[in-house]
């Protein structure tokens, strides 16, 4: 089986859109505003339906809700791939939001089961992260294929065609998990059944302060750097005309060269620490000491992102997001290990779901605040126009380190 769960994080990452994604939506026409409200309604989106999902893959089998979330990327990619006008996009995204919603937590929750089923529960961390990895070399072949899909059909918008394929055999791998892994999985589907597991698990989410900490803490570092990363893409893309490299090519396939080589890094360097997270833990002596480590190298790594992007030296700005992506990959296999420490096996991918949740109502909040910012800046006057993105991490990670539990700050 691990194979298999590898092997779904591999195709799951075949996200060719993924690097070229704000670059494709500037390619029809939008704004960065637009393009956060765009990321807004699709957390907005997954927000109604995150839990719901969740506790129908608890209730009524988890085989089954990944099968209808990678059925609904398929029709969202070729949604993308016609449409160029703002409201088809959001239609697409709509579509995104029920792939994200019947998938995030529902995985992680089979694997969590299988780990039990063979009593190796305490390898948690270790298996995620080894899980994780393969997803992340995934995506460092995906943004090899993106990039020469991109520079082939010299256009953006052809990628999210080329996405639908790795998306169809993903389903033919979910025909070969076991009925095991369903988890406690009932034959009749009840309204009232699912809503009294939902309210259960939202009270134990909200009431349990263990788990209410965990899920702020998932709203400020994944939401944020889920919202904030894309701004990337710009970046390299400015970068990229300021290198006298390449000069016979025309913008779109310089651009698409520096994007997918830095990606190409990003996602060597997300495998790795995924791989290595719990020797972090090992370090620090537990996840959660580990996980205030990593606040703190949040912190410093968006503070001095501030400046690099207000002066726009951006070969050194671009480093630091490299460096911010090791360390949210480091941080994350031992997020979903601390969840898992404090929700039953009943409510694993519920409580996950919920988890997933609160980072899309940050995403929500943050992606058109800051869209609106780099708007507003683009007319230079005040520096560079993304400096915000590395003022707002580097008070998110310094409020998160300041006000870590006593437990979490013996390092």
């Amino acid at each position: 089986m691990l194979g298999r769960f590898s092997f779904y994080g591999f195709l799951k990452n075949q996200q060719y859109y993924e690097p070229f994604l704000v670059l494709a939506f500037l390619e029809k026409g939008l704004s960065f505003f637009q393009i956060g409200l765009l990321f807004a309604f699709r957390e907005l989106c997954v927000n109604l339906m995150e839990i719901p999902s969740g506790a129908a893959a608890d209730l009524y089998g988890r085989r089954r809700a990944m099968m209808l979330s990678f059925t609904a990327y398929i029709v969202s990619f070729t949604i993308f791939g016609l449409s160029s006008l703002l409201w088809q996009l959001f239609a697409a995204m709509f579509f995104f939001a029920i792939g994200d919603a019947f998938r995030t937590g529902t995985h992680k929750a089979m694997i969590f089961t299988w780990l039990r089923m063979e009593g190796r529960i305490d390898e948690k961390t270790k298996i995620y992260g080894y899980t994780r990895s393969w997803a992340k070399i995934g995506s460092a072949v995906s943004v090899i294929l993106a990039t020469g899909f991109v520079i082939v059909s010299n256009n953006y918008t052809s990628i999210f065609y080329f996405s639908i394929i790795p998306y169809l055999v993903g389903l033919i791998n979910f025909m070969g998990y076991p009925k095991e892994l369903d988890g406690r999985a009932e034959a009749q589907v009840s309204l009232k059944n699912v809503s009294k597991h939902l309210w259960e698990s939202l009270r134990i989410s909200v009431t349990r302060r263990s788990l209410r900490r965990l899920i702020l803490e998932s709203m400020g570092f994944a939401g944020f750097f889920k919202a904030s990363k894309d701004y990337l893409q710009p970046i390299l893309k400015g970068a990229a005309l300021a290198v006298p490299i390449g000069l016979m090519l025309n913008e779109t396939q310089r651009s698409a060269l520096l994007v997918g080589a830095v990606y190409f890094v990003l996602h060597i360097v997300s495998a790795y620490a995924s791989r290595k997270s719990h020797k972090i833990s090992s370090l620090a002596g537990d996840e959660d000491r580990a996980a205030h480590c990593l606040w703190g190298a949040s912190f410093l790594l968006y503070a001095s992102l501030l400046p690099l992007l207000y002066f726009r030296l951006y070969p050194f700005a671009i480093a630091g997001f490299v460096l911010i992506y090791l360390v949210q990959n480091f941080w994350h296999p031992i997020l979903i290990s601390r969840f898992d420490e404090h929700a039953s096996e009943a409510r694993g991918a519920t409580v996950l779901s919920i988890e997933s949740q609160a980072q899309s109502v940050a995403i929500m909040i943050i992606a058109p605040v800051l869209g609106l910012a780099v708007d507003y800046l683009k007319n230079g006057q005040f520096g560079g126009e993304f400096w915000p993105v590395g003022a707002f991490g580097a008070a998110i990670a310094l409020l998160a380190y300041l006000t870590a539990p006593e437990a979490d700050k013996k390092v």
